[in-house]
């Protein structure tokens, strides 16, 4: 499957670390304490998304084996989880090795509960305002993680560096079909994630990272979650 062309000149790193020894608080209070002086950018809020794979699970399993591009497909969306979605996008993610770039696009509004299939969402992308190849690429997906999460957002007094912070994760299970949502895994991990232009690569990345005490991880999401859910595939 081909994605159009991602423009990595102007892409940004993002570095993962996986915080499981300390509480969401003093998590907190290790990233203010932080050199660079990181300060609150955004209102802190709930983020929602559903995955999409192919049949085969290729985006899954390129994510698992390590290899170099990898893909994502999600629609993405802020505040409750289910009901009338107004504001969706859907965004294809696209990595080389620690350096991401992503594309996206709105979507028209959508309902999410017990009624909901891939063939509807299908509908709704076809409604929507997108390119054609986007409405191709998303014919041969289907839905494969349902994930939700508190993000909190900071940035350092230079303003180089981006960081959030994301708790209170919890995974459902969904499926092409048709979906009661009962299934649901929920995740005490804190997920610390720093992201910047490739231009502060370098000596100055280290200089924020080896002073914050956590630990670098490739973790995903989506492989974390599809695995608490689909425990026989690992």
């Amino acid at each position: 499957m081909h994605f159009p062309p991602f423009n990595f000149d102007r892409s940004r790193f993002e570095r993962k670390f996986v915080v499981q020894e300390l509480h969401y608080h003093d998590v907190v209070q290790q990233v203010r304490n932080n050199r660079i002086a990181f300060s609150d950018l955004y209102y802190p809020r709930h983020i929602n998304n559903i995955y999409f794979d192919t049949n085969d699970l290729d985006f899954y399993t390129d994510n698992v084996s390590g290899k170099g591009s990898r893909k994502k497909a999600r629609i993405r969306w802020y505040g409750d989880l289910m009901g009338e979605i107004s504001k969706p996008v859907l965004e294809f993610k696209m990595r080389e090795g620690m350096v991401g770039n992503k594309l996206s696009f709105p979507l028209s509004p959508f309902i999410l509960d017990e009624s909901f299939t891939g063939d509807y969402i299908h509908e709704i992308i076809r409604k929507s305002d997108v390119p054609d190849w986007v409405s191709s690429v998303m014919l041969m997906l289907k839905p494969s993680l349902l994930n939700r999460y508190h993000r909190r957002y900071f940035i350092s007094f230079d303003h180089k560096f981006r960081l959030t912070i994301d708790n209170e994760l919890t995974y459902h299970g969904i499926s092409h079909g048709l979906n009661s949502f009962m299934e649901k895994h929920i995740s005490e991990d804190i997920i610390v994630e720093l992201k910047y232009d490739q231009v502060y690569d370098g000596d100055e990345s280290a200089y924020v990272t080896n002073a914050l005490p956590f630990r670098l991880s490739k973790s995903s999401k989506y492989v974390n979650g599809f695995e608490l859910l689909h425990p026989l595939i690992t």
